[in-house]
């Protein structure tokens, strides 16, 4: 059973319109969200950066839904802060939260002056932060020399189950490393779906009794036109091929390598379409993936229709 969720995208509106976004969700039948954390946008276009960590708080008490997002602790977030951060959330919105860790982009993390490290050291902060958090999470007092230091740290205020730890990756290998140390998957549905079942069967062959959660990047508007114009407004910065993107420093850098990018280029990206037939027959091949989680992002700013149209003729499918 795959159960569908909605994507809240904090680069491309404020956070006062994402929270009446997820109440919307909740109302027309979305049970999960996920939710970005970013300290810049992807481009200039979008705009917005809102905190999630102070947002998380409001929309889980403004809605049922459970909620994610994915951090990269250890550069602009220590991890026992991320572990705090984590731990009151879950505490109070028993079951409802969860965690997605990934190496992170320069985009956010370089705010900190950090020299950002290549992709193997990244994966190894990252893996070494999880192993913190989830002593902190234990009760444990935690000292720790090594890429990230800790002195005595220890949580007060922990949940009676710790949140699950979500890996994210964007390659069969990270998929595999992952299936050794995290609670379970999540990663991006690409134009080749033949990369998507290779990431998945890679995290599964490993660990097959662990979940995974995809999100796929949706464009749904009352006419094609409209739905490819408001894709490629906001989002043909996020279709430069290639693991450069986790390189470059800001908003302008990703604004000026995307000029080349074209609406064909973004079609190849997002599935665009004012059919719900065709975003259904698109979400059911993720289902065939054997995934548990969809998290559908509508890449255009026309939310409320998109929201309103799925929970009336794309949710219903998948129950």
């Amino acid at each position: 059973m795959t159960d569908l969720g909605y994507h809240v995208s904090h680069e491309q509106f404020a956070p006062s319109d994402l929270l009446e976004y997820a109440r919307l969700a909740d109302d027309n039948g979305f049970d999960h969200a996920l939710a970005s954390d970013h300290f810049h946008p992807w481009s200039e276009r979008q705009g917005e950066s809102g905190f999630v960590w102070s947002w998380l708080g409001s929309a889980l008490e403004a809605t049922d839904l459970t909620f994610g997002t994915v951090n990269a602790p250890g550069y602009r977030y220590h991890p026992a802060v991320v572990a705090q951060g984590a731990a009151t959330l879950r505490e109070m919105y028993p079951e409802r939260f969860w965690l997605s860790v990934g190496s992170g982009q320069l985009l956010n993390e370089g705010i900190t002056g950090t020299d950002w490290p290549v992709k193997r050291e990244r994966n190894a902060r990252l893996r070494e932060c999880a192993e913190i958090m989830r002593r902190l999470w234990d009760g444990e007092e935690v000292t720790h020399h090594g890429r990230v230091d800790v002195e005595q740290a220890q949580l007060y205020s922990r949940p009676e189950t710790a949140p699950p730890l979500i890996g994210a990756a964007l390659s069969a290998e990270t998929a595999e490393w992952l299936a050794e140390w995290a609670d379970g998957m999540i990663t991006i549905a690409t134009p080749d779906h033949d990369d998507d079942a290779a990431r998945v069967e890679a995290f599964k062959e490993n660990a097959p009794e662990k979940p995974v959660f995809l999100k796929a990047q949706h464009s749904y508007d009352e006419d094609d036109e409209s739905a490819l114009e408001g894709a490629y407004e906001q989002w043909h910065t996020n279709c430069v091929p290639g693991p450069v993107t986790q390189e470059l420093r800001t908003p302008e850098q990703y604004d000026e390598l995307s000029e080349t990018v074209d609406e064909e280029v973004v079609a190849e990206n997002v599935r665009v379409s004012s059919d719900l037939e065709e975003h259904v027959e698109w979400l059911e091949t993720d289902v065939d993936l054997d995934v548990d989680r969809v998290f559908v992002h509508n890449v255009n700013t026309n939310q409320a229709a998109f929201i309103e149209a799925f929970g009336d003729a794309v949710l219903p499918r998948f129950e």
